[in-house]
């Protein structure tokens, strides 16, 4: 029998007792020892968000299908416990155990957004573990960071023992095996580092230097070890049927996770080739699984844990090849017994609408376009592939079939952006409400509602606009008043509402983005000011951001505001994410030159990720 962490009489005096507890069902167990290697997995954020990622979940199904290693789950504590566990000197624990992490061989964090930063140093810092991976003695564990943010790990370099850059499937195995080897020769620390630096995909900040030019950017990035590599190479899943490790029993949540059902991951990568989205560059190429052995997941994964919804999890559900024959036998085999289908991703076609109105409830329900900008030149710009005729099409459709209710998702400060382009998010709105009153009125569904928002450009990392600039607070304000003002002035604007982001966090986001190791310096500030749970706008304090940025000396518009040159040497260049740089300089050039650039499927774009030998690239009209 565990014993729990916490007490009573602290579980009682906290919120959401349960994500603590552990004990879930289909969580794993074993007997630690008998085990030669202990992994905290950890998501720095809440139960409930961690709970929803699909990356931490397929790596903890991984890992503990290892005899030899037993992962556990850790994540963040709300700011209630957070208090406690200070005043009271309880560490970090692991929620399978309840044992302190800093038991553990190694702590893997998720790195899925940059607004969890300071939630990594609470993660640390309750666990009694150095901040600094320079710090850190014998027997502390291997801190090790991996996930979308790792493709640009220096501005929390220093936090890190190392990072693994690309999926998880391909590497841990040597990682484990190497590190099993190094403990039974009586190995050190920085000797298992260097082993593990020479693995594909493992970057260890420590055996590379950095040094700065005197206007601030980087005059040279490399290693300071002899047999450590100059590149680091992402690590991906090609074969899809044979090297992807399905979920056949995901842990069960005790509360309500913010995705409270079975994710089935129908593909990796996207055809798309939009120009500000990170994910749909730097998981290409397009990889599909199999539709049968989704048809064997999805029965397997509903039958382990009782949910009642099953989402298909992908960047472009609608571009799977299989999802016709996907989607109609989850309705046959599921209707019957109360399993709703979520289908997120889908663009909305005659097929989208049909399979919606099987699986949802119409006057529960609305529609998602994302347009990202108001006008086709500047959709052009950004590669979006979606006219202003598909989205009335679709809204048409989408009208005459009984939905009323349809949100819009633009963003703002995009490269060469006009005031015409951010009037356009107003006049496609009023379009779109148009639409809706050409339908006959004894058709119509009650009133239409349009729900536009609009959030503010952040250039990412290997993405064609990793060298363009952002814009001020000052002026990102600005631009939705302009929005918001030309609302107003339409025809239907009572039909119409409008909500945008904080442009506070997103001039964070920016720096965090798209940092250099400097940026550590004031991420540690902020945190040691107070700063947590910067992704909870109750909890985001710009104003301890303002000071750490102050008492570092650190300008933050050196990060945002500056459109980079591309001979500029990048904080992230030393990793190989597939994408030529060639390939996202002719696309930054294209992008200019407004000239849009086909899908993966149409035509073949030379990005470089053909190397792989596998996806779509190798499909037989490429």
């Amino acid at each position: 029998m565990r014993k729990l962490a916490l007490n009573d009489e602290i579980l009682l005096k906290v919120d959401k007792a349960a994500r603590y507890i552990g004990g879930e069902v289909n969580s794993v167990m074993k007997d630690k020892e008998k085990v030669d290697i202990r992994f905290a997995m950890c998501f720095p954020d809440v139960y409930e968000i961690g709970m929803s990622n699909l990356g931490m979940m397929i790596l903890y199904n991984m890992f503990n299908a290892r005899e030899d290693v037993w992962c556990e789950r850790v994540f963040s504590p709300w700011t209630d416990l957070d208090r406690i566990m200070r005043e009271q000197k309880v560490p970090l624990f692991a929620l399978e155990s309840q044992d302190p992490v800093k038991d553990f061989d190694f702590l893997g964090i998720t790195l899925g957004y940059e607004m969890c930063y300071t939630n990594i140093l609470q993660v640390l810092d309750l666990s009694g573990i150095p901040f600094m991976a320079c710090e850190r003695g014998e027997e502390d564990p291997l801190v090790i960071g991996g996930g979308a943010c790792a493709y640009n790990p220096e501005p929390i370099a220093p936090f890190f023992d190392m990072f693994y850059i690309g999926e998880g499937e391909t590497s841990y195995d040597a990682l484990f095996d190497a590190y099993k080897a190094n403990k039974a020769a009586g190995g050190t620390r920085e000797e298992f580092l260097l082993k593990a630096a020479q693995i594909p995909g493992i970057y260890v900040p420590m055996f590379y230097d950095t040094a700065y030019g005197e206007d601030g950017t980087i005059s040279s990035f490399g290693p300071n070890r002899e047999g450590v590599p100059e590149k680091v190479e992402k690590q991906l899943v090609i074969d899809m049927d044979k090297g992807y490790r399905a979920i056949e029993a995901p842990v069960v949540p005790f509360i309500k996770a913010t995705q409270d059902r079975v994710t089935l991951e129908v593909m990796r990568g996207c055809i798309r080739g939009c120009r500000f989205c990170q994910a749909g560059m730097i998981y290409r190429p397009t990889r599909e699984r199999d539709v049968e052995q989704l048809k064997a997941s999805a029965r397997e994964m509903l039958k382990n844990t009782g949910h009642e919804e099953i989402s298909l999890s992908s960047l472009s559900s609608s571009d799977y090849s299989g999802l016709k024959e996907l989607v109609n036998f989850l309705i046959d085999e599921f209707q019957d017994k109360a399993v709703n289908i979520s289908l997120p991703s889908l663009r909305i076609d005659a097929f989208a609408l049909d399979v919606m109105s099987k699986v949802q409830d119409v006057k529960k329900s609305s529609l998602t376009f994302a347009p990202e900008a108001g006008s086709q030149r500047l959709r052009d710009v950004i590669n979006k592939g979606l006219t202003q005729e598909d989205i009335l099409r679709g809204a048409g459709e989408a009208f005459r079939g009984g939905w009323n209710r349809v949100k819009l998702y633009f963003m703002l400060g995009l490269p060469t952006e006009t005031e015409e382009d951010m009037k356009g998010i107003a006049h496609l709105a009023e379009r779109i409400a148009e639409e809706y009153y050409e339908v006959p009125k004894d058709q119509r569904n009650g009133k239409v509602q349009i729900n536009v928002s609009t959030s503010f450009f952040v250039p990412k990392p290997f993405t064609p606009f990793q060298w363009a600039g952002m814009f001020s607070e000052e002026d990102f304000v600005e631009k939705a008043k302009i929005v918001k003002n030309e609302i107003r002035s339409q025809l239907n604007q009572r039909s119409i509402k409008y909500s945008w982001h904080e442009p506070d966090v997103t001039i964070l986001e920016g720096f965090l983005a798209r940092g250099d190791r400097r940026c550590a310096d004031v991420i540690l500030k902020a945190y040691q000011k107070g700063a947590l749970y910067d992704a909870w706008s109750e909890n985001f304090r710009y104003d301890l951001w303002k000071e750490a940025f102050a008492e570092t000396g650190i300008d933050p518009g050196f990060y945002t505001l500056r459109e980079r040159s591309t001979e500029e040497i990048l904080p992230w260049d030393f990793i190989d994410a597939g994408v030529s740089r060639e390939f996202l300089v002719r696309e930054w050039n294209k992008a200019h030159e407004e000239t849009v650039t086909p899908n993966c499927r149409q035509r073949c774009s030379g990005c470089g990720v053909k190397q792989y030998g596998g996806g779509v690239c190798c499909e037989s009209k490429n």
